[in-house]
């Protein structure tokens, strides 16, 4: 059996073509996984749920027969403690509120994880529920950056993008309704793909969330992982209020594209993309890493023989902002007042932070004409966006306006005044998901003392699969899946400094 170190530099393909050769079992890759989060997660706080005894014992009893394994069988995976359940996990999403919540069955995307052939073996920690760009809520503590334990991961998915930059799981779950897989991919230096709206299933319990801004994937150290996982998962569930467009399809004459995700992700592009540059202002300035690494990018574009344009949507997120919010508040009211009905019992304000109040009462007050007002707003904004889309294969602008920023910058202040703050940090990302557009965070950029700073790429509505093989051949332009953060140096370091 490989050493567990050894293990954590290869990506999900390679680790689950160990088990698939019989190279290694399942049980002795899990318990690698398991051995690097007890060695390395007391540093990074990634892991807040665990699940291990009960994820041993299952993959010791994993079906042997090929036939009856999926795609991804024996690959270690972790759960963001936000969206899909798992029937005998707990589910907190983050908050103190929901301390000791077990879930009774699995969701629809739950059970398509297990049938992938995923070892769930705990969950990851999460803005409390989902709030935050940044990954520190009161309940479960801060999740650090695995390159610099001094500052964010990110979020609200800043726990899986933190595991899987530390080389703990090569794949982890996560959600995104503002720009939750990709920001935590960007500061993290891990790949990260939010997929077009309704590609991913939420039920049984839920038909869309914030109308459809939410979406379910993963962020995953290569590209090929997370196309592999979309094949596996992508799909409406029964009674799904819309559809996702088709996604690839076997080739034909009819259908001359790539026959799946991984497919897709395996090749360049067909042709030379036309790809939009902006680094425009949100409501905030842009660093000079951000700046720089969107440079970086759109001169590697170039040189791989796309034509790269500097254009800029007719509408940006600082137009948005406040029917966004309203859309933000509504779901995060909604998620509150659901919790309370699981539990019994409604919230009181200790319950839960204050900006998580805050965004509770709003929500209340909000009136029905208001939300279905500013819903509207954001449908004209969407048709102006896929409009302007229509001249340009790809949009690159920045992940978030400033490199992984130091724990506690959003803690400062009012609960208003930390989501204006938030506000600024995102940039541009919650645009994908008022349009339903695809897009990804890519590793391409690191700074001189040695932070990821993400590049971001939005697609057209519907096609993952172009995105895909645009960051596959970046990534094999420029391989960012050997980088792994020096734990045990980095700890040390933060130690000398308390």
């Amino acid at each position: 059996m490989q050493e567990f170190e050894e293990l954590r530099a290869l990506d999900g393909h390679d680790q689950a073509g160990l088990v698939a050769r019989g190279e290694i079992t399942a049980r002795e890759l899990l318990r690698a996984a398991i051995e690097r989060v007890e060695r390395y997660d007391t540093d990074v706080n990634a892991v807040v749920i665990r699940h291990f005894e009960q994820a041993l014992a299952a993959a010791s009893a994993a079906p042997a027969a090929e036939k009856d394994r999926g795609p991804l069988h024996g690959l270690p995976f972790l759960l963001k403690d936000l969206g899909p359940s798992l029937g005998g996990i707990e589910a907190t999403a983050g908050s103190a509120f929901l301390a000791g919540f077990v879930p009774a069955a699995d969701s629809e995307l739950g059970l398509r994880f297990r049938a992938a052939g995923l070892q769930v073996f705990g969950k990851t920690n999460t803005a409390e529920f989902g709030v935050l760009p940044t990954t520190e809520p009161a309940y479960h503590g801060a999740t650090r950056n695995p390159w610099d334990l001094n500052r964010s991961s990110g979020g609200s998915s800043g726990g899986a993008a933190a595991a899987v930059a530390a080389g703990l799981v090569p794949v982890a779950h996560a959600s995104d309704a503002g720009g939750s897989i990709r920001i935590p991919a960007g500061v993290c230096g891990v790949f990260g793909m939010k997929p077009t709206r309704a590609r991913t299933p939420l039920g049984p319990a839920v038909g869309d969330l914030m109308n459809g801004m939410a979406s379910e994937h993963v962020v995953t150290r290569s590209v090929r992982d997370s196309a592999a996982v979309l094949d596996a998962i992508a799909g409406p569930a029964l009674g799904d209020p819309y559809p996702a467009p088709p996604g690839p399809t076997s080739p034909g004459p009819t259908s001359p594209g790539p026959a799946s995700y991984a497919a897709a992700a395996a090749v360049d592009p067909a042709r030379p993309l036309r790809v939009a540059v902006s680094t425009r202002p949100a409501l905030g300035t842009l660093d000079a890493a951000s700046l720089a690494a969107v440079r970086h990018a759109a001169e590697l574009c170039a040189a791989l023989g796309h034509e790269v344009v500097e254009a800029a949507p007719p509408v940006g997120f600082a137009d948005l902002v406040d029917p966004f919010l309203d859309i933000w508040a509504a779901g995060v009211s909604s998620a509150v007042i659901a919790s309370a009905g699981l539990l019994g019992r409604r919230p009181e304000p200790g319950d839960i932070e204050p900006l998580t109040w805050l965004l509770y009462e709003q929500g209340q007050r909000l009136g029905a004409a208001h939300y279905l007002l500013s819903v509207g707003h954001l449908q004209r904004a969407a048709r102006a966006l896929a409009a302007f889309q229509e001249d340009y294969d790809v949009l690159l602008t920045p992940t978030t306006a400033w490199v992984a920023p130091p724990l506690g910058t959003f803690a400062v202040g009012t609960p208003e005044q930390q989501l204006r703050r938030a506000v600024e940090f995102v940039h541009e990302t919650p645009l994908a998901n008022l349009t339903g557009q695809p897009a990804m965070s890519v590793p391409l950029y690191w700074t001189d003392d040695g932070l990821p700073v993400g590049v971001h790429f939005t697609g057209r509505f519907g096609d993952e699969a172009g995105l895909f093989s645009l960051a596959g051949q970046l990534e094999r332009a420029a391989p960012w899946a050997a980088r792994l953060p020096a734990l045990g140096a980095t700890s040390q370091a933060l130690a000398a400094r308390q």
